[in-house]
């Protein structure tokens, strides 16, 4: 199947959330500068269309006035969504057609694009020297001592040009993730894989919830220090710390639209183990009216909190003083709304970009600076957060 026509693979590794393949278009919506929030507004609420689409980060200057878009290597639209002309759910292990028509041989055939193929082994480049991230890391905290700012979300970018075969290196992302939110997602030449662990937002109903991640550690094969690792991370004062900041951000945030009084923290710092590294995790629920629109909870809550910092605005403003280029996809969102209205989406982290066309082959990967934090652990969990990226290059 050619790549430049949309295919969308969402897979969640715990069941908690849907298992979705979608392909073909029957219409879309998309915009590269500017976005016509009424236009967007009125193709996502289309009732009875499921419509699968990509949130990029620069999303944010639609809501605050910050300076323009720099350049982006791999050529995600700010905001692009579709209706697929077929697609297929995975019940009770199965794929079944839940819209539009497609055998049961078509349906194997574009899960086949995703068998493992032979793919160049390939090596990513860091585009900030440690050198040059240690500067930078003091540059923040100094912001943070000085009252500018309490946390923010710093990404470094390893980059090369490579030739590759994206639905390969996805699977082996997958594989070695067991990711909850993994993502594979083309738009014309620009190609996500993406093996998230963090939800951004879902709605059922009118129920809207949240799910930031703040504290990464590494897993052991060995029982009993993976225990101990566990619990350092759950009573960690600096990571835990980030996590009630971010929490209460995007409180604040879905506090904008929902109904009074319904807004709930009903988990704080909780530490969810996956394949290759431990997540604390907080997830915030709240109830809307039911004439909320898509367009403005996102507007409400775009960027995620977990991928700025807060104050969230005067954040952003320092991501783009110290930050080298635009950060795309990586910090967005993937994900779906169906024909009821519902949706999840995912945020765009652990995750490799890849331009087909160019062959630009991108990974970022960031973590938060505080008052608290130390420059040199900091920039060790980046470099954990990026190894499965790596290795899904890497492996055989």
């Amino acid at each position: 199947m050619n790549l430049t026509t949309p295919i969308v693979l969402l897979e969640t590794a715990n069941g908690d959330g849907k298992n979705l393949l979608a392909w073909g278009m029957e219409d879309s919506c998309t915009f590269r500068l500017a976005v016509d929030f009424h236009r967007l507004a009125a193709f996502i609420e289309k009732p009875g269309k499921w419509k699968f689409g990509a949130i990029s980060y620069e999303l944010n200057r639609e809501f605050e006035k910050l300076p323009e878009k720099k350049s982006d290597s791999i050529g995600f639209p700010v905001v692009c969504f579709f209706m697929p002309k077929v697609v297929a759910e995975k019940i009770d292990g199965r794929w079944q057609v839940v819209y539009g028509h497609a055998t049961d041989s078509e349906i194997d055939a574009v899960l086949n694009t995703f068998s493992s193929r032979s793919n160049p082994k390939t090596r990513l480049l860091p585009k900030v020297s440690k050198a040059e991230y240690m500067q930078q890391f003091e540059l923040l905290q100094k912001h943070i001592h000085r009252g500018d700012v309490y946390e923010l979300n710093y990404c470094i970018e390893f980059a090369n040009h490579a030739e590759i075969h994206p639905p390969t290196v996805y699977s082996r992302l997958k594989e070695r993730t067991k990711a909850p939110f993994s993502a594979f997602f083309t738009w014309e030449n620009s190609v996500l894989m993406c093996g998230s662990p963090e939800r951004y937002l879902r709605k059922i109903g009118n129920k809207v919830m949240s799910q930031p991640i703040k504290g990464t550690a590494p897993r052991s094969a060995d029982v009993d220090v993976d225990a101990q690792i566990i619990a350092r991370l759950k009573n960690d004062p600096k990571e835990r710390a980030e996590n009630i900041m971010i929490t209460d951000l995007v409180r604040n945030d879905l506090s904008k639209s929902a109904l009074p009084g319904s807004v709930k923290v009903e988990e704080l710092c909780e530490i969810y183990s996956f394949q290759t590294v431990h997540q604390m995790i907080s997830t915030i629920t709240a109830s809307y009216p039911e004439n909320i629109t898509f367009s403005k909870i996102i507007a409400d809550t775009f960027p995620m909190g977990s991928m700025t910092g807060a104050p969230k605005v005067r954040a952003m403003e320092l991501i783009d003083q110290v930050e080298l280029g635009a950060r795309g996809l990586y910090s967005g969102a993937v994900g779906y709304v169906d024909p009821a209205g519902d949706f999840d989406f995912n945020v765009v982290i652990r995750s490799l970009q890849y331009n087909a066309q160019t062959h630009y082959l991108s990974a970022m990967v960031g973590s938060a600076v505080t008052a608290l934090a130390n420059a040199e652990t900091e920039y060790e969990e980046c470099l954990l957060k990026a190894d499965a990226l790596f290795k899904a290059l890497n492996d055989d």
